[in-house]
Order: C-alpha cells, then sequence, then structure tokens
C-alpha cells in the first residue's frame, strides 16, 4: 500500500469543486490509478484537509499512484506538488503501547428505529455526539484515546461539515441525478495503540461509513 499527500492550489476552479464534492475528489483520486485492473483489490482512502495557506488531499492506496493529472487542474504544475511513500514498512511498525498524534474525517452515524423493520442511518450532528461516536468506537480500531491530566481526552473536533452534492446513480443509458446530503466531522489528538493489527486494518480499510466520500482515512504522526 502507498500513502500519498498532494498539495493542492486553493486559487483553481477544480480545487474549488473538489472542496465542495467529493464525487469529483473520488472521480480525480480513482483516476491516479495505473491502467488495467490490477489496482481494483482494495479501494483507495482519502481526505482533503484545510490551512490557512491551501489544501492538502491524503491518499491511501493499493497502488503507486500517478496525479499528474490532477496536479494539472488543480495543483501547482511548474512545482513538486506529491509525495508517495510505502505504507506497508510504517503499518509493520506499529506496536502496542506507541503513542501518536492523529487526524481523521468520519461520518459519524446512528440507527433510528422505523416500526419493526431495520432502523434507518441518521447523522450524529452535534459536536458532543460526533465526538462521544468516535470515542465510543476507538477501541475496535486498535486503539484508546489518551487523557490530557485533567480528566478529559486529548480529542479536539477540527472541523464540522454538511455537503450537499449531486451523485449520478443507475444504468449508463438511463443515468440519473441524485442529490447526496453528507455532514462530516473532523476531529484530531491522541492515542494509545492497543492493538497494533485493529489498527493496522482500520489505517488501511478506513473508519466508519463514506469511504468513497473522504471519510475514513485515518492519519497518524510522532507525538509533540
Amino acid at each position: 500500500m502507498f500513502l500519498s499527500r498532494v498539495r493542492l492550489n486553493p486559487s483553481r476552479l477544480q480545487t474549488r469543486r473538489m472542496a465542495s464534492s467529493p464525487q469529483v475528489t473520488h472521480a480525480l483520486v480513482e483516476a491516479s490509478a495505473p491502467p488495467g485492473g490490477e489496482h481494483r483489490v482494495g479501494r483507495a482512502l482519502w481526505r482533503l484537509d484545510h490551512d490557512d495557506t491551501g489544501m492538502d488531499l491524503y491518499v491511501v492506496s493499493p497502488w503507486r499512484p500517478d496525479f499528474t493529472g490532477l496536479v494539472e487542474q488543480a495543483g501547482w504544475p511548474t512545482a513538486p506538488t506529491w509525495d508517495t511513500a510505502s505504507y506497508d514498512r510504517f503499518l509493520e511498525r506499529l506496536a502496542e503501547g506507541q503513542r501518536w498524534r492523529f487526524r481523521v474525517t468520519a461520518n459519524p452515524t446512528r440507527s433510528v428505529p422505523r416500526g419493526e423493520g431495520r432502523g434507518r442511518v441518521a447523522p450524529h450532528r452535534t459536536a458532543a455526539h460526533q465526538s462521544q461516536w468516535f470515542s465510543m468506537r476507538s477501541g475496535g480500531w486498535g486503539f484508546a484515546i489518551t487523557g490530557n491530566g485533567l480528566g478529559a481526552e486529548n480529542l479536539a473536533v477540527v472541523e464540522r461539515r454538511t455537503l450537499r452534492f449531486s451523485r449520478h446513480s443507475g444504468p449508463v443509458d438511463d443515468r440519473r441525478r441524485d442529490v447526496v446530503s453528507l455532514t462530516t466531522v473532523t476531529v484530531a489528538g491522541e492515542l494509545e495503540v492497543t492493538s497494533a493489527g485493529a489498527l493496522r486494518q482500520a489505517l488501511a480499510g478506513g473508519l466508519g461509513r463514506a469511504k468513497g466520500y473522504g471519510c475514513g482515512l485515518l492519519t497518524l504522526a510522532p507525538p509533540a
């Protein structure tokens, strides 16, 4: 597997389209795959990060990507604006007890009862419920949120968004356009590894729902 970071130019039209439509970004990430069908074993995860100076696209993929086309449309074509490294070596070095700073954009959801059948999936909309959703599931993903020494967790909500965008669906000869509403939260903090195997699966396979729409990609960095 490979981990990539692409620096985007926020002044370009395609970058603004990517920020407002996960469907657009998903298509550009898929276009980074080499020709042929070998890369279709597994899925690519991606996340858009915003800061005061611009935007970064992070991608975890089972193929070595080529972002030339994406950079021409949304990046800085005259500068080397993407880096790709093997992810497998990093995953192999994970061990219980390690501490890492983390960041992830997720789609926190809950099941709302509906008669006697299956409940409908609804998003958590408040920052408190979104943080609680993430914290309660962290053990299954192979980590625990560390404490800050004041009785609280090292967990902060960085950004909350609700996007509405169009998606084409149905057979090619009878395409229809659906409007999708997606609620996301970006959280950051510090974690301690409790199960290296479960964390490897979470890093490679993503967390929660809406992975094709920029959710679920967890990134780690050494503690400050």
